[in-house]
This record gives C-alpha cells, structure tokens and sequence, in this order.
C-alpha cells in the first residue's frame, strides 16, 4: 500500500511530478528518461515472488521497483543506478510513495557490482537496460537521456554478466529488449549461464512488426524456452492522435500489472 504524497512535494527546477499506474506518484527529470510502456510491462511481465529479494539494475528513477512493490510481487528492491543524481532521485520517490524502508539504492557501477555488496546473493534480477550502441542514433542533447538510451555505462553483455553474478542458482532475470537486438541478447545470455525460459513479443497493433521483447531467464537452468502469444497494444495505430483504443488484453494488462493469468 503506497501513502498519499505531500500536497506539494519539493521539486527542483528540472524536475516534475506525475500520477501513474497503481496509484503511485513519480518525480521525474524534465531532462531524463521518462517512465513508459517498457518499464511497466516488464513490471507486468514479472511473476509474483512476495518473499524475493531482488535487483534493477540501471533503475533511473526507480519506477520497476515501486510498481513491484505496489503489487505485492517481491519484498525488497536494491536498485543500481550510476548517474547520481538519479540514485538520489530514487530514495525520494521510495520515501514519496512510503517504501523507504523497502528499496536500498546503490549509486555504482554495475560492471563492478557484487553479491557481496548486497548481502549475499539475490533471487530476482530485473532490467530496462539502454537499447542502442553508441555508433548508432544521433547523440542527445541531455547527457542523462544519452547516458539512459545508449550503451555508454556497459553494453547488454555486461548487464546479463551482472545479473549472473549476484543470482542464486536458479534465481531469475527478467529484462526487456529491442526485437532487432534478439540474437546479441541470446548470445549474452547464453554467456553468462542465463537461461531464457519464457519469451513474449509485444506490438504497437496487429500489423506492426514487434516493438519489444520480454524474457525471463533462469540462472543454471537446461535449455526450454516458452513463446508466450503475443501482446498487441493497441487495435490500430494510425487514428488520430489521441484517438488510439487499447486492446482488451492491453486493457487487463494495465488493470492488473499481469501480463495474462500465468502471471497472476
């Protein structure tokens, strides 16, 4: 259960707040990354573990452990984050959303990231992890947003690697990924002893090509991987701009924070 935020939480200059799903208030960097569909449906895409510890890693603001939190679905969170000013920001939307006791920050570098530093090892690990290489998009004008979207802080292979180090044996990572990026991610998995279990393709509409893809993997586990079917967001994408109609499965995702019954 999430407490009611101050009327008027203090807000630096570059800084916003907005109301999300489940009730949960988030400040945000103007300048930043801002939360979207990828976080929430890897959020969604996660089975419920009530008695888990688990780790982001790249959290930016914090958003996938305070929605796995909301819903009940893992214990605790130790959230990486190595751009400062958002490991700070994560404390305050924990404290502002009243899981401060609940979510640990960590303002380091995931390639150096051990178990030991939190403790032992984990059962859960999730990531949003930036999808582009650094040879590729035009360079953005805000270092947060360009440190959030391209591989500067560590590619997807150091990501898998990270998450292999600090899981049990037969803990999970979840992550989200770009479909035109599938084989590299498959290769890091498979080199860092992660193996994928669960796989599900998510699209804009029906006649769109797959805009992302959500995979659970498992630490030590023998090769078995499951296509769940796939999620369309939206009836159609070409009406008029805020015109657009989820899908009712799109519809029961976003009610329950569960990508189909298998996750309830």
């Amino acid at each position: 259960m999430t407490m009611q935020p101050d009327a008027s939480p203090r807000l630096l200059e570059d800084e916003r707040i907005d109301r999300i799903n489940e009730q949960l208030c988030l400040i945000q960097k103007k300048n930043g990354l801002t939360f979207g569909t990828d976080a929430y449906l890897l959020a969604a895409f996660t089975r419920p573990q009530p008695n888990a510890r688990c780790v982001d890693l790249g959290s930016g603001t914090g958003v996938i452990p305070l929605l796995l939190l909301a819903r009940g679905k893992v214990r605790f969170v130790d959230a990486v984050e190595i751009q400062e000013p958002f490991a700070e920001l994560i404390q305050r939307n924990a404290a502002l959303n009243g899981f401060a006791e609940r979510i640990r920050v960590h303002a380091t570098d995931l390639r150096e990231l051990t178990a030991e530093q939190l403790g032992g090892e984990v059962d859960l690990v999730l990531s949003n992890p930036p999808y582009m290489r650094t040879d590729c998009g035009k360079r953005n004008l805000s270092d947060a947003k360009y440190l959030a979207r391209h591989e500067v802080c560590g590619g997807i292979a150091d990501f898998c690697a990270a998450a292999a180090r600090i899981l049990r044996f037969g803990g999970r990572f979840l992550c989200v990924w770009r479909p035109d990026r599938l084989s590299e991610l498959m290769a890091a998995l498979r080199d860092a002893g992660l193996e994928p279990k669960r796989m599900q393709l998510v699209h804009a509409d029906p006649g769109a090509e797959p805009c992302m893809v959500l995979l659970d993997c498992t630490k030590g586990a023998s090769p078995s991987l499951r296509v769940s079917p796939p999620l369309f967001l939206y009836e159609r994408t070409d009406a008029p701009e805020g015109k657009r109609t989820l899908t009712p499965e799109a519809q029961a995702v976003y009610a329950s924070c569960s990508l189909g019954a298998e996750n309830a």
